[in-house]
């Protein structure tokens, strides 16, 4: 097995599928496009927290539960 990472191009005309390795630019853009997606994932992260931390002081500020909240948008 080689350390150069390989793409599987399928002709759909005949169905030959043939292992060709990464270019230089097509690995890094691979890189580039993990660290985007890592950071994204980051970023979701820290909304979904920032979020329940509001929802949490928005409850406690009114003095009701997660549960008695659900009832009230029933």
């Amino acid at each position: 097995m080689t350390d150069t990472p390989i793409k599987i191009e399928v002709n759909c005309a005949t169905g030959i599928a043939v292992e060709v390795p990464l270019t230089a630019e097509e690995i890094a853009q691979r890189e580039l496009d993990a660290q985007a997606a890592a950071a994204k994932a980051h970023e979701d992260e820290v909304a979904a927290a920032e979020a329940a931390e509001a929802k949490a002081a928005l409850l406690t500020k009114l003095g009701i539960t997660a549960d008695e909240a659900k009832l009230l948008l029933a």
